[in-house]
């Protein structure tokens, strides 16, 4: 009931711009801002449902000559789950260029955050594929 009650409020403003800034971290290929921004013992679920970690997570954005385009968020939903929890999730098509050739990739994603001791960090991040309509 309580969960409830907190998925209808407004999520912390800090929580949206936390949420923001891990994204644009992730297209710039940040490496600094990733390892600050993500928790140690993140719990990554890559596109296949394997379990991977944060070192995973990190080095799939950081293929030397990899550039992405501009990401579109849509049905993007940020949940705040109390004052030191929350969820953002959205649908993408994750569009570049790797190893000299264009690539797009449409998914669903889901960012779990938390916060210790006044500190937004990244605890779980799951990524469902979403196969091409017809």
């Amino acid at each position: 009931m309580i969960w409830a009650l907190l998925a209808l409020a407004d999520p912390d403003p800090g929580l949206v711009a936390f949420a923001d800034a891990f994204d644009r971290a992730q297209l710039r290929q940040d490496r600094a801002a990733m390892e600050a921004m993500i928790a140690d013992d993140l719990v990554y679920i890559d596109g296949s449902g394997r379990r991977q970690g944060k070192q995973a997570f990190i080095e799939g954005w950081m293929t030397p000559g990899d550039r992405f385009d501009p990401l579109v968020l849509t049905d993007r939903v940020i949940v705040s789950l109390g004052p030191d929890a929350g969820v953002a999730n959205a649908e993408t098509v994750l569009g570049g260029v790797s190893g000299g050739r264009r690539f797009s990739s449409h998914f669903r994603f889901a960012d779990t955050f938390r916060r210790t001791k006044g500190r937004w960090q990244v605890a779980h991040v799951q990524v469902t594929r979403i196969e091409a309509r017809r």
